[in-house]
């Protein structure tokens, strides 16, 4: 057998399911949208349930709901039996995923969460079966094939349903308004969260910290700057006080192969002129884009007025868990 033939097989069967899926979606969809809206309006919830390997699959789906502003909660059908039906409530939202629609489990349950008042969303492979006449909105997931040799363990059609929980959780970001400020307070732990949470002046160095030469300065003088702030740049500025430029270790690394007398030349010939520069009230994840789209490893930090009140490089922002 050659395993690498057989891995790639096996993905382009879940990618021709994806596509299936992609094009056997329809209106079912959008209602699903608009209920769940009204759902999470009325300040109730999602239920996510599924037997099995689409237990799994609604674990996830309903971490990712619950992670993006739709607030989301996983039912186990054979516990919901035995006392955890609780969990549902009048209002609430139950997805429910089975693939053949058949699921003992999953229709054990639906008599009486129906009569609850929980409105019942269907993802399914059979739009005829019996947990899709029982509820009031189906998504299709509807696939030509397992990449399970056998066609029998669940692999493109768990594929299928994540991905289109998936879609269903970034639709209802954008039709709810859900912000980067509002993924940050659901995630002040992580790196992702820091960086939207945080921001410029509660991670720049402050100007005691800094390199700053004015623009008559030679070389040398702003080695020995850089040396003794222990920074690998120095902030160039005018006789106002004004940033014009600055002048990095990667200036000096492109100057000193080509330029005689480097250490005595003037700063302002040898500085990276009109720097990028931030303010001290944008957000960390800015100044993270900033550094990416540029390429550079030191950032400035101005004032309104264009004088320095800090820097930002490239290497404390490990240290502060934002990269």
């Amino acid at each position: 057998m050659n395993y690498l033939e057989k891995a790639k097989e096996t993905i382009d069967l879940e990618i021709a399911g994806l596509k299936m899926v992609k094009d056997g979606l329809d209106s079912g969809f959008s209602d699903a949208v608009e209920m769940i809206l009204a759902c999470l309006a009325d300040k109730n919830k999602i239920v996510v349930t599924g037997i099995g390997k689409n237990l799994h699959i609604a674990e996830k789906i309903s971490a990712t709901l619950a992670s993006t502003g739709s607030t989301s909660v996983v039912l186990n059908p054979v516990q919901a039996m035995h006392g955890d039906l609780g969990i549902l409530h009048k209002g609430d939202t139950l997805l429910a995923l089975s693939y053949s629609g058949e699921s003992d489990e999953i229709l054990a349950i639906l008599p009486i969460v129906k009569r609850a008042g929980v409105k019942i969303i269907a993802m399914t492979g059979v739009t005829d079966s019996t947990l899709a006449k029982l509820s009031d909105v189906i998504i299709p997931v509807t696939i030509e094939t397992e990449a399970c040799p056998f066609n029998m363990a669940p692999t493109t059609s768990t594929t299928a349903s994540l991905a289109v929980g998936d879609a269903l959780a970034m639709v209802l970001i954008d039709a709810s308004g859900f912000q980067k400020e509002d993924y940050a307070k659901l995630h002040p732990s992580g790196a992702i969260g820091r960086a939207l949470l945080m921001k410029v002046a509660d991670i720049m160095r402050p100007i005691d910290r800094m390199a700053i030469v004015d623009q008559d300065a030679t070389v040398k003088t702003a080695l020995l700057a850089m040396t003794e702030a222990r920074v690998g740049s120095a902030c160039v500025t005018d006789a106002k006080n004004k940033v014009i430029g600055i002048f990095t270790d990667g200036d000096l690394r492109r100057h000193i192969s080509k330029t005689d007398n480097l250490l005595s030349l003037t700063i302002k010939d040898v500085m990276t002129a009109n720097p990028l520069t931030v303010s001290s009230d944008k957000l960390a994840a800015d100044v993270l884009a900033v550094f990416e789209e540029q390429k550079i490893d030191d950032l400035i930090v101005v004032d309104n007025n264009n004088e320095p009140i800090g820097s930002i490089d490239i290497q404390d922002l490990p240290k502060l868990k934002i990269l």
